[in-house]
């Protein structure tokens, strides 16, 4: 029997919504400022779901997770990852301070550190600041981070989507090990 085969649904192990807020409570935190695309935001909840992400704030114009196109790009993370929204990304970033979390706006920026696995120290607590996919990040929000970090490029755009920057940040943070998964 050929043992490259897709797994089944009761073969993926999946954990209910209520196990995922429980094992995840200690994971990367994410603040998504004025996102105005719905998929994107349902992208950034469907990866965050797969590799752990603790919270997702949505801050400004992001849509709410009640929003159609973020819920048919998400395929139900928008119930397992916890989510809420506040007028500004401020609002966010002054909670996650009171809690200890170190916050990093991902923008190209003067003195922005470039994002690699063994940026994150272990046992530290982060939330990683999104934006804009037209402005990215806000200077007023850039001047709250604690750092700026940044994804290396080598092309002639320097530009990613922010979904998929946001990916590439979850999953650095992820294989860092600064939290242990499950698998």
């Amino acid at each position: 029997m050929n043992e490259n085969r897709k797994k089944t649904m009761p073969e993926l192990n999946r954990i209910s919504q209520e196990n995922y807020k429980e094992l995840h409570k200690d994971g990367l935190v994410l603040v998504l400022e004025n996102m105005r695309s719905a998929f994107n935001v349902g992208s950034i909840f469907r990866t965050g779901d797969g590799f752990g992400v603790s919270f997702i704030y949505l801050c400004g114009i992001t849509c709410l997770p009640d929003n159609r196109e973020l819920q048919k790009t998400a395929l139900g993370a928008e119930l397992s990852v916890p989510s809420a929204h506040l007028e500004t990304a401020r609002e966010a970033i002054n909670l996650l301070k009171k809690e200890g979390y170190t916050i990093l706006a991902l923008e190209q920026a003067h003195n922005s550190h470039l994002l690699y696995s063994d940026y994150f120290v272990k046992g530290k607590k982060y939330a990683i600041v999104l934006g804009n996919e037209v402005e990215g990040v806000s200077e007023e929000t850039i001047a709250l981070a604690d750092a700026c970090i940044e994804i290396p490029q080598v092309g002639a755009k320097h530009s990613l989507n922010v979904a998929n920057a946001a990916s590439i940040v979850i999953w650095e943070f992820f294989k860092s090990k600064t939290y242990a998964p499950t698998i």
